[in-house]
């Protein structure tokens, strides 16, 4: 089924869902769930959407993406998360396709135990590569249970995967910005030292929520130049660029722009 399809996509793409000789009796419905991940993104694949993607994650490689839109990926997800062998696909870390990841984390998304949630999250985070991935794999499920979410962020902070704090960071920003919102974790994205920028992008782009959401409490830690300055400054520009801002604090927070 696979075989003309795999002759359309980049080679990167087409020898990694080439079966190896003795594979299919060894791992049975490793393969069968495979195969049909492999042939649902030949079916998908648009190589303007592949080069688009490529453009904006840059620091994968091109050859990984195949370029099937988020849209379909999301409705594949859901069939592939009811399959009796969907745990199948999740064993089989790492994928070799961007595409791959992008449907690990839209399948574990759907999973409503909590506890089993945080396992599959946790067992997934290590082989996140890209902010994108990293984006779309959604906490929201972690709102369950609050207090343990709130832990395992501070726990997912310290880790030395530049991946694994970004996720942490976003579910601060999505679960804690509102009614569970606390003053003190401001200090804990405060606290965040680290040199990557898709780390900071995160930092930056929380506080711009913050400054939305948490206005009086968020600007005065932009007051107070707790935030590097690269932070700092990103912070402002997204949220100057947001219609939630209004037009007397988005001239407050102009005025606080750093100037080297």
């Amino acid at each position: 089924m696979m075989a003309d399809g795999l002759s359309l996509l980049p080679l990167g793409v087409s020898s990694w869902f080439a079966t190896r000789p003795g594979e299919k009796a060894e791992k049975g419905g490793a393969v069968a769930i495979r195969e049909d991940v492999g042939a649902f993104l030949v079916s998908h694949a648009d190589e303007g959407y592949r080069a688009f993607q490529a453009k904006l994650i840059p620091n994968i490689d091109a050859a990984t993406i195949v370029g099937v839109r988020t849209p379909e990926l999301r409705k594949f997800a859901k069939g592939l998360a009811r399959r009796e062998d969907a745990g199948e696909f999740l064993a089989a870390l790492p994928h070799g396709i961007f595409e791959e990841n992008q449907l690990h984390s839209f399948v574990i998304a759907q999973e409503r135990d909590f506890d089993k949630l945080v396992g599959e999250i946790e067992r997934f985070l290590p082989f996140v590569d890209n902010w994108a991935t990293c984006d779309q794999l959604s906490c929201r499920g972690l709102a369950a249970n609050p207090d343990a979410a709130l832990a395992k962020a501070r726990a997912w902070l310290e880790s030395d995967h530049e991946y694994t704090v970004r996720f942490a960071i976003g579910v601060l920003m999505e679960l804690f910005l509102d009614e569970r919102f606390r003053p003190e974790l401001f200090e804990w994205v405060i606290g965040v030292s680290r040199p990557e920028y898709y780390v900071n992008m995160m930092r930056s782009w929380y506080f711009a929520e913050a400054l939305a959401k948490q206005p009086a409490a968020a600007e005065a830690v932009i007051a107070s130049g707790a935030l590097d300055e690269w932070t700092h400054n990103k912070a402002i520009q997204k949220a100057v660029e947001s219609r939630r801002i209004s037009p007397e604090q988005k001239d407050r927070l102009r005025a606080m722009k750093r100037r080297s």
